[in-house]
């Protein structure tokens, strides 16, 4: 029996634990920053303010004690928001064993330093760790997955990838189940990428449904954002044939068109005419990744010297106001160019 721990107690998190501890044969925790939240789920049983309507099963335990959450977790898996993955890694590396396996399903490049998520949880273990870090496999888990459909047991397929095959074998045998068919990759860093830049191009996929703009506009939004997320991801170290499948095309395609998607929920209000501020606040405590990921993904693209054109566009709306009109506007009004 493995003992798994899921870091993170919102609706992904939540989907996650639920259905690792359904399988029956793991012994399964769920982690949650606040104590007073680990108490009120172990109370009702059920996640009610970010994934009503899901009773625990009987076996999944829920904790706020970082020591008791990951001592003698076998495997991690983090689906903590990006912005609060350093901070909570940091200070949980020195209960983490050395053999343990961590995944990152957290999507998002972190401010500043533009690492990917598995990149900031091994720098807090080499940090934390002094050197045992190393003995601790990090991968990431990706592709089309709204929580409520994992949660309600929708059929689902998603990518996992580690460096060494034989971790992501593992990880597929383990997460595996009727309803969560997991596929294996070895390109850490091309899914990743696809996870968290998709988000960016819902955002803009909402902007375009909240302005009325139409079903062509939406096909080559989402067509022409493939390719920047692949030029961004290749640049990066990523393989192209990584973004054509699940943790690329597949999570865009449902990120840009599913109604439960926040980030294009987003956008759909900004091309409403509604303020950033007033929408994000309307969330209720939920995580619309592409808010910040959109910044960081633009800083790395420029580091790197890769052109994304509707990530520039939507950052200009989200930071400095831009009227959404104006900005696809611009993006029609670019001059002509070969397809990529």
């Amino acid at each position: 029996m493995s003992r798994i721990t899921v870091l993170g107690s919102g609706a992904w998190g939540t989907a996650i634990a639920l259905s690792l501890s359904r399988k029956g044969d793991h012994e399964v925790t769920l982690w949650s920053h606040r104590a007073e939240t680990a108490e009120a789920l172990n109370r009702s049983r059920e996640n009610l303010h970010f994934l009503p309507g899901f009773p625990f099963p009987d076996s999944l335990k829920v904790v706020s004690d970082d020591a008791l959450a990951v001592a003698d977790a076998g495997i991690l898996v983090c689906a903590v928001p990006s912005e609060f993955l350093r901070p909570t890694l940091t200070r949980m590396a020195r209960h983490i064993h050395p053999g343990a396996v961590i995944v990152s399903a957290t999507k998002g490049i972190e401010d500043h330093t533009f690492l990917r998520m598995s990149e900031v949880i091994e720098s807090c273990l080499k940090k934390e760790l002094a050197g045992n870090g190393a003995d601790v496999a990090v991968g990431a888990l990706s592709g089309p997955s709204f929580a409520q459909e994992v949660a309600a047991e929708m059929p689902t397929a998603v990518t996992v990838a580690f460096r060494d095959p034989a971790v992501a074998a593992q990880i597929q045998k383990e997460f595996s189940s009727p309803t969560l068919r997991l596929y294996t990759n070895d390109d850490v860093i091309g899914v990743e990428m696809g996870g968290a830049l998709k988000n960016v191009i819902a955002i803009a996929a909402g902007v375009l449904a909240g302005l009325g703009l139409g079903q062509n506009s939406a096909a080559g939004l989402i067509t022409r954002g493939i390719a920047e997320i692949t030029r961004l991801a290749v640049a990066a170290g990523g393989q192209r044939e990584t973004l054509a499948g699940l943790s690329g095309v597949g999570d865009l395609v449902l990120t840009c068109t599913g109604s439960l998607s926040r980030n294009r929920t987003v956008g759909f209000e900004l091309g409403r005419g509604r303020k950033l501020p007033e929408i994000l606040a309307g969330l209720d405590g939920k995580v619309a990744e592409g808010v910040r990921t959109t910044r960081a993904a633009l800083g790395l693209a420029r580091k790197l010297g890769v052109e994304m054109p509707i990530t520039e566009q939507m950052e200009l709306i989200l930071d400095e106001g831009k009227d959404p009109k104006a900005a696809i506007r611009e993006l029609m009004l670019r001059p002509g160019r070969d397809e990529d």
